[in-house]
């Protein structure tokens, strides 16, 4: 999930702040019991993502897809007093590790953990005005959850979609297949739309940031 030379990456890591205790055991048990364990944020994107939450200063935020909680924890770090993070997964299965992972870390009261369906789950949301929404969720549905949550995002609030450079592959005209395919087409509808502002980042596997005007 790497796009970076590893030894830039390496460099990267040794010049950020350090990955929390707990945070560094959900990496590693993660890594020791979850399959596609790669499919975690990390240390220097967990360190990407709770700058901006930071930057933000976040009231609400929605996560979609929550995996082993790990950015989830990320993002909390950021949310202002009386804060809330609503995250959702569809695996039931994970419901009691993440809870545990939540209360770990002292985030439990700051986060909402919804189990089902990201459409179902966002369609029953109450609230219309998030400060962030972080998109890592089933790749070929991303633009879908973009236009989901746009109308629930306050003006000057952040979406950020994960993986968007997909290996490198979005980028490499020889590669044909079907997620490839839906990373381009998601990236190229992003670029054209005029209600937000938009870049990517070449983090890990590439951060979309858009702006919502």
């Amino acid at each position: 999930m790497e796009i970076l030379d590893a030894a830039l990456q390496g460099y990267l890591d040794n010049h950020c702040d350090p990955e929390p205790l707990g945070l560094q055991k959900i990496n590693r048990d993660t890594h020791l019991k979850m399959l596609k364990a790669n499919m975690l944020s990390g240390h220097y994107q967990g360190r990407v993502l709770s700058m901006l939450s930071k930057m933000m200063q976040p009231k609400l935020i929605l996560e979609i897809g929550t995996f082993t909680g790990y950015s989830a924890i990320c993002l909390a770090e950021g949310l202002v007093e009386g804060g809330i993070l609503h995250t959702i997964e569809v695996n039931a299965e994970y419901e009691e590790m993440l809870n545990s992972h939540f209360e770990s870390t002292n985030v439990d009261k700051k986060i909402k953990l919804h189990i089902g369906p990201a459409e179902a789950v966002i369609a029953d949301l109450q609230e219309n005005d998030f400060d962030i929404v972080f998109i890592d969720a089933d790749k070929r549905n991303n633009f879908n959850y973009f236009e989901l949550v746009i109308n629930k995002v306050r003006p000057g609030g952040l979406i950020i979609i994960d993986n968007v450079l997909w290996k490198g592959k979005v980028y490499d005209g020889n590669q044909k297949d079907a997620d490839t395919e839906s990373f381009r087409k998601l990236n190229e509808q992003i670029a054209v739309n005029t209600q937000v502002e938009k870049l990517i980042l070449p983090v890990r596997d590439g951060l979309l940031l858009i702006r919502k005007k």
